[in-house]
């Protein structure tokens, strides 16, 4: 990653984009058409976000930020952020599962209830194996070949993304319960597991501080780092408010109404 060809004009990424990002927004917002037609209005809120987290993740895989991060391991970062730690946020706060559940049939969500139930997905939305999936897989990113690799075959980059994108989707909403969760677990367990995962994300950006991976220059590791770590707390911030404000409700005494 030493050289850094000239990327594209945006100009030329634009449609491109703004296809990517239609094919993510429609369906929600027909869901929400049709949803609302048989039940209360969907909040406006949850549409905002949705379209927030689509344009997050169209833009970490397409468009000149995308095309540099091939070349420039601080693009990569911004990127890791972006589909990573920010669209999982901002989509797992839309409920779209919550809203796939108004839309079906009843025979259908009661499938997909089952599913919800189901020991693999209880498994997978444990917070310990959510964050073992999330922050484990950037360290055999990172700390292997495999991080070469993926820039060598398309196939490879693309199914790698999607796993930062699925495992940072899982993370987060194993952590903060914003939609149907039929597997709970305590606060305190989630708050456990979160700043473990916490720790570990700096370390690995502080290993790759010291020593980035092979092929990326001292500067370009040094500030792709810094971003990761940084960027990083910002996402973490908002994660560690909203499992705390759940946290307070859930335990704040309610207010009896005087007779």
């Amino acid at each position: 990653m030493h050289e850094h060809p000239s990327v594209q004009n945006a100009g030329e990424f634009l449609p491109f984009f703004l296809f990517v990002v239609f094919l993510a927004v429609a369906p929600y917002i027909a869901a929400v058409f049709r949803s609302n037609q048989k039940y209360s209005d969907w909040p406006l809120y949850r549409i905002v976000f949705w379209c927030l987290g689509a344009i997050s993740a169209a833009a970490a895989i397409t468009g000149p930020l995308a095309e540099q991060a091939h070349v420039d391991f601080r693009m990569h970062m911004a990127i890791h952020l972006l589909l990573g730690m920010l669209a999982p946020l901002l989509i797992a706060i839309s409920c779209p599962m919550t809203l796939l559940l108004r839309t079906v049939s009843i025979s259908a969500a009661r499938k997909m209830t089952a599913l919800l139930k189901s020991w693999p997905l209880r498994f997978l939305s444990n917070p310990t194996t959510a964050a073992t999936l999330n922050i484990g897989g950037l360290y055999v990113l990172y700390m292997t070949d495999l991080f070469h690799l993926m820039h060598e075959s398309p196939l490879l980059y693309a199914l790698i993304h999607l796993h930062i994108f699925l495992a940072g989707y899982l993370f987060t909403i194993s952590i903060v319960y914003f939609d149907v969760t039929p597997h709970r677990h305590s606060y305190l367990y989630r708050s456990v597991v979160l700043i473990l995962a916490l720790a570990a994300h700096k370390i690995l950006a502080k290993m790759l501080y010291v020593n980035p991976p092979e092929g990326v220059s001292r500067a370009e590791g040094e500030t792709g780092s810094m971003l990761m770590y940084y960027g990083g707390d910002v996402i973490d911030a908002f994660l560690i408010f909203l499992l705390c404000y759940h946290w307070y409700k859930s335990t704040a005494p309610r207010r009896i109404p005087a007779a």
